[in-house]
């Protein structure tokens, strides 16, 4: 069983990237498992065409002893299986702590026995990687994990956050970094600048998403862009970044940036910023 999480920053386009990554897999016959562990639960949505009950809504309603597999697994397009761990409920409890609790709950009802599948993707919120969050990492639950950023800095500040949770792990050999994802989507779209990031850390970066108007397009009608447009480059663009991760060998300990080298970065950025305003040119790329 192949296994990986995708990390990065709350709105950094984790959940657009899993689930064309995973409609894509399922192209070629395999049975691909996708679990949503943001408290949004909005990963999944694309690919089933609206919004899941949570592992954790459903534990709380029905109790765990009354939760079934078709409660919490539904097959979405390409027959993908998704789940949403969920969150708690507004101003209680801790999201990060539902984690671990929907993770429980899966394994108590065999879902992975039951499945059986070729691939499981996480998708993990990592603006603070918490001991909740953080679960994938500590248990092994994933073979590697893959950082989504744009060249932003509070992306590059999370991505670092988490290549330290990473490496914090690293005596128990549960997890290792498999590389960076690059999401041109950013006001700066600079590749060269997460190319070097991606270097210092000892990791390469992967694949690059550009901005295209056929996501937010294919969103809008609850469709991946697998699905919505298939026969598009950017549909290829997320076959081959999933053909990428599963052929990935090249894994890494990472090694996190001081805050002098984050501080570093952010001042290649703020040039690119002041070069582009004082010329007038579009500070984005491909639209």
């Amino acid at each position: 069983m192949r296994k990986f999480c995708v990390y990065g920053k709350g709105g950094i386009g984790k959940s657009t990237i899993v689930s064309n990554i995973a409609a894509a897999l399922a192209e070629n016959g395999e049975t691909i498992m996708v679990m949503g562990c943001d408290p949004k639960s909005d990963m999944t949505r694309n690919l089933v065409g609206k919004r899941l009950p949570t592992v954790l809504d459903l534990f709380r309603t029905e109790g765990p002893d009354r939760m079934k597999l078709d409660d919490v697994v539904f097959k979405g397009f390409n027959g993908v299986h998704c789940i949403e761990a969920g969150g708690p409920e507004p101003g209680v409890g801790c999201a990060g702590r539902g984690v671990i609790t929907a993770v429980d709950m899966l394994d108590r009802i065999g879902v992975f026995d039951d499945i059986k599948p070729d691939t499981v993707i996480y998708d993990v919120l990592g603006d603070v990687v918490c001991g909740g969050f953080a679960m994938p990492l500590r248990q092994g639950l994933a073979d590697d994990v893959y950082i989504v950023t744009t060249c932003d800095p509070m992306a590059i500040y999370a991505a670092n956050n988490i290549c330290k949770c990473i490496k914090r792990f690293a005596d128990r050999g549960a997890v290792t970094l498999g590389g960076i994802i690059y999401n041109g989507r950013s006001v700066v779209d600079e590749p060269s600048i997460i190319d070097g990031f991606a270097a210092r850390l000892g990791t390469k970066v992967l694949g690059r998403v550009p901005m295209s108007i056929l996501i937010p397009r294919a969103e809008l009608h609850r469709k991946t862009v697998i699905e919505y447009v298939p026969d598009s480059e950017i549909a290829d663009t997320f076959r081959y970044l999933a053909t990428a991760i599963c052929e990935n060998e090249d894994r890494v300990m990472p090694d996190p940036l001081s805050d002098d080298e984050l501080d570093g970065i952010n001042e290649e950025i703020e040039v690119l910023l002041r070069e582009r305003e004082e010329t007038g040119s579009n500070l984005t790329g491909d639209v």
